[in-house]
């Protein structure tokens, strides 16, 4: 197949890349006849898979069927997300609290699926912060974020967060190697290569995904792109792309990539768990949020911690482990056998495939070219099962199909490149349209690969959809690859900027124990209204606390005076309804945060401050019923040196007077 048309520039003196992409011949005709039944998904039919997508800088995770391309949520992590009162209700945001205080935004982009035994297990999908960094992790059997927990001493937690085959750890990275916290950080930057260091933080996971940062490793400072896991043989190690070993700090694109090899570092986690164990980590002083979300109260809950257990990895040579890797590589991917390690540098003509059984013998006999910053780097050919010749331009990533056969990414020349593990011989190549980033095959970074579909996550998207100014939609392209052609069936559009994705079979998600609505009675917010009769208004200072119901088609209460302007009014709004898919909005006039979207049976809070004289509605944003347009209701504010006691009713429609 041809693949699409490119201007290449190549700078001898930087070793530098650059495109203008061009509308490949013949694009009308890239899908063949029978796509669109592939594809197809017929009206009250499920897909076959869900599909996990990150939002990159809108802060989300969004959730979308396979085959059809459906989106069907968006799941409100690191950033506040108005639709469901996500960081604006007062039970939601203590999630978003860091060190730093509210953030209400951040930059999301490797979803992780938890695991056991290296098999997606459909409990929970973790997430990365990478701006200030973060790692969430949302419970599937609600769709709701269930915890985030902030790393110190991180800066760019874009390396992350990448799990263990039982999902003991997740571990995650750091893009920016920066003193820690726990240092002097008033230094001068070109005292880079004496002053910074990166740390890696190996966060412990429970049995009901409670996490926790076990320990951290302190490295050289260089920064780290991608990891992997390793799987089976390799299970106990870890595999991350690192880059920038010239350990620049101005102008990277000249100055960093300088070198032909950078490295994938090899970690094994368990050696470093037995000096933790041993007592060789030390204590130091941070500061980090944990936040978690109680079930039974709808609450998040935010507690500042101040200690983190560190472990200096170059003072131990049986912990960390360099692999030199050409150039600049992006991706570390480790195959289902968990034998091969799959380097890709984004400036490399070849994809580099690493033998961990080689590596293993090539550290028992001490195979090494040199040391760098205290860590030992292996020969290159020790270490190496074989090169992938001349694959592409530009690769970024690699995934599995379970038989014998790898995909990867090329982000310069646009295509997505099949070859095999064994012989490293291209098998089969298609375009993609444009500039494709990641790509996702469903369980494809697993033990055990569902290898029907393989999806692009493109970065431009040029002529493919209807133009919507200067910007246009992210895209998305569905492959099948369960023939021995890979074959385009679907465009669809996605929202924010997709990083990666994961997907796992629908049965194994929808069939997990789902949350349908909450029970009334294990309801223990405190300030829940079981039912009408419970529902109040308490005045306490200048503070008033409203326990409100709301059940198709009203509130109660649903008229209320006696509030003063400059009031706090906190709306503690139960939804009644015990039936799936009911949920009701509520929302005030002038309210300065958003809407509440209150799922049945759970209670949630607005604070609303009463800033002028006057009759304020509030109403259901939610279509709920036939009668939605009559769910509604007052509240009456008066001066702040009024006397008009509070009182509150639901049902009185008797006339009155202003006598």
């Amino acid at each position: 197949m041809k693949i699409i048309s490119k201007t290449i520039l190549i700078s001898a003196s930087f070793g530098l890349l650059a495109f203008v992409a061009c509308k490949p011949k013949n694009t009308s005709n890239a899908v063949s006849g029978d796509a669109s039944s592939k594809a197809y998904v017929a009206p009250g039919k499920y897909d076959e898979f869900y599909n996990f997508v990150s939002g990159g800088f809108n802060g989300q995770l969004s959730v979308y069927g396979l085959p059809s391309g459906r989106l069907f949520r968006s799941i409100p992590v690191f950033s506040v997300d108005p639709e469901k009162g996500w960081g604006f209700s007062e039970e939601s945001k203590p999630m978003l609290n860091t060190s730093h205080g509210f953030i209400p935004w951040d930059d999301a982009h490797h979803p992780e699926l938890s695991q056991t035994n290296g098999e997606v297990d459909g409990r929970w999908v973790f997430i990365n912060a990478n701006n200030t960094p973060r790692v969430a992790r949302i419970d599937l059997k609600t769709f709701k974020t269930a915890e985030i927990i902030e790393l110190p001493n991180s800066a760019g937690n874009h390396s992350s967060p990448f799990i263990t085959e039982n999902s003991e750890y997740v571990v995650a990275g750091t893009r920016f190697a920066v003193p820690g916290d726990y240092e002097n950080g008033d230094v001068p930057i070109n005292t880079y290569k004496e002053t910074f260091k990166s740390h890696m933080s190996f966060i412990s996971v429970g049995k009901e995904g409670e996490m926790d940062i076990a320990f951290q490793l302190r490295l050289p400072g260089i920064d780290f792109d991608k990891a992997h896991g390793g799987k089976g043989p390799s299970h106990g190690w870890f595999f991350f792309s690192c880059y920038n070993v010239e350990q620049a700090h101005t102008l990277l694109e000249v100055n960093a990539s300088q070198k032909d090899k950078d490295f994938i570092m090899a970690v094994n986690w368990k050696k470093a768990e037995e000096y933790i164990k041993a007592g060789k980590g030390k204590k130091e002083t941070v500061s980090y949020a944990h936040n978690t979300w109680n079930e039974s109260t709808h609450t998040g809950n935010s507690v500042l911690k101040n200690e983190v257990l560190v472990l200096d990895a170059t003072e131990f040579k049986d912990i960390c482990y360099f692999l030199p890797c050409p150039k600049s590589p992006h991706g570390t991917d480790v195959d289902p056998s968990g034998e091969y390690i799959c380097g890709s540098g984004k400036l490399a003509a070849l994809i580099p495939v690493f033998s961990f059984s080689k590596m293993v013998k090539a550290i028992e006999n001490n195979e090494f070219e040199t040391d760098y910053e205290g860590i030992h780097v292996l020969k290159y050919e020790s270490v190496l099962h074989g090169e992938v010749k001349k694959p592409g331009l530009g690769p970024l990533h690699t995934e599995f199909d379970g038989e014998g056969n790898a995909y990867t990414s090329f982000f310069v020349s646009s295509e997505i490149v099949k070859w095999s593990l064994k012989t490293l011989e291209v098998l089969d190549r298609v375009p993609t349209y444009y500039s494709v980033g990641h790509l996702m095959i469903p369980g494809g970074d697993t033990k055990k690969p569902f290898g029907k579909y393989l999806v692009a996550y493109n970065k431009i998207t040029k002529d493919r959809y209807l133009p919507t100014g200067p910007e246009l939609t992210q895209s998305a392209q569905l492959y099948d690859i369960s023939g021995g052609k890979m074959q385009l069936i679907l465009d669809f559009p996605t929202i924010g900027e997709p990083h990666y994705a994961q997907a796992a079979p629908a049965d194994l998600i929808r069939n997990n124990g789902q949350l349908k609505f909450y029970k009334i009675e294990d309801n223990k917010h405190p300030y829940a209204a079981k039912g009408e009769q419970e529902s109040k208004v308490v005045r306490e200072g200048n503070k008033v606390h409203v326990y409100m119901t709301c059940v198709r088609s009203h509130f109660a209460p649903d008229n209320i005076e006696g509030i003063k302007k400059g009031d706090e009014v906190y709306f503690h709004v139960t939804n009644l309804e015990q039936d799936w898919d009911v949920p009701h909005g509520f929302s005030v006039k002038g309210a300065q945060n958003a809407e509440l979207l209150i799922m049945p049976g759970e209670t949630a809070t607005l604070k609303w401050t009463a800033d002028r004289v006057g009759i304020i509605p509030f109403y259901c944003t939610d279509f709920c019923s036939a009668l939605h347009q009559e769910m509604q209701g007052y509240a009456r504010v008066s001066p702040a040196n009024s006397n008009v006691p509070i009182s509150f009713s639901l049902g009185n429609n008797t006339p009155g007077s202003l006598k």
